[in-house]
């Protein structure tokens, strides 16, 4: 053992140099920050990527928003239901208003008529107003000339069944006669009676024309009337299965089985006006759909 402790002055301080070269590393390694620069460089990289990434997903985030938003298409404001004007943001007085006013068969024709009914505020209709759409007799009336306005009181009386122009067979030209009626709506009635495959079936088809007021399709139908009807198929109301009432126009398979279940309650129907009663019947079109129907 005791040769192992032994060493001569040459190899002690050879121990001590070396000693001393490890301490020194030691100190270097822990207390010199060889890589500090790399670190910080790499954490901007890093900073500048998340701050990269959350832009992205604000830009992202805006756009699904927008996105979101229910677009508004032009419309005629005679025409706004309950959940129309819930979305546009109306309130329930306000939109009450407007029902009240349309029940009493008036016509709203211009943006400042519509807050005079409504009493919506400023800034609302000045939101809303460049959506409005309204008829073209009434943004773009006719100029009633004295010749005109003593054509059209001698088209006012009353004609006979064989003195009116087949509504199936009427040129654009013979429309635009009627006041009211211009280049666009006689374009409309003719279009719709080409999608019709067949023409009209009844007189009370006009009224799915957009853009047609009540007034203007009486005066139409003081000159014309359909006097060659399309056929259709006529069910029998109290035999009609669910597949076959669903063939007609605005009766989908949910109205069809209520009517199913409402025939079955009564034991039948003793008239096509009791539909009214039947659970969410399109009670705005029935006279459409009563063309359909026979008891």
């Amino acid at each position: 053992m005791k040769s192992h402790f032994q060493f001569t002055n040459q190899q002690r301080n050879g121990i001590f140099l070396l000693l001393a070269i490890v301490l020194t590393l030691q100190c270097v390694y822990w207390f010199i920050p060889f890589d500090s620069g790399i670190t910080d460089i790499e954490n901007i990289e890093n900073t500048n990527k998340i701050k990269g990434f959350k832009k992205e997903i604000d830009s992202l985030r805006l756009i699904e928003i927008e996105n979101k938003k229910p677009k508004i298409y032009p419309f005629n404001p005679n025409y706004i239901t309950d959940y129309k004007g819930y979305t546009l943001g109306m309130s329930i007085a306000e939109i009450d208003r407007l029902h009240k006013y349309r029940d009493t068969n008036k016509w709203v024709n211009s943006a400042k008529e519509f807050q005079q009914v409504t009493k919506v505020s400023d800034s609302f209709l000045e939101t809303i107003s460049p959506f409005f759409k309204f008829p073209d007799w009434v943004t773009n009336p006719k100029p009633q000339t004295q010749g005109y306005s003593k054509s059209y009181s001698n088209s006012s009386k009353i004609k006979t069944f064989s003195q009116k122009i087949d509504l199936n067979k009427a040129t654009a030209v013979q429309l635009q006669k009627v006041y009211g009626i211009g280049e666009k709506l006689s374009e409309r009635i003719i279009k719709e009676r080409h999608k019709l495959k067949g023409g009209f079936v009844a007189d009370i088809e006009l009224s799915e024309v957009w853009g047609l007021s009540p007034e203007v399709i009486e005066r139409v139908l003081n000159d014309f009337t359909v006097k060659t009807p399309r056929a259709i198929n006529v069910y029998n109301l109290n035999m009609a299965t669910r597949d076959q009432l669903v063939m007609i126009q605005y009766i989908d398979y949910e109205v069809a089985n209520n009517i199913i279940e409402e025939r079955t309650l009564r034991d039948g129907f003793k008239s096509l006006d009791e539909l009214q009663k039947v659970e969410d019947f399109p009670i705005k079109k029935i006279d459409i759909i009563k063309l359909y129907l026979q008891l």
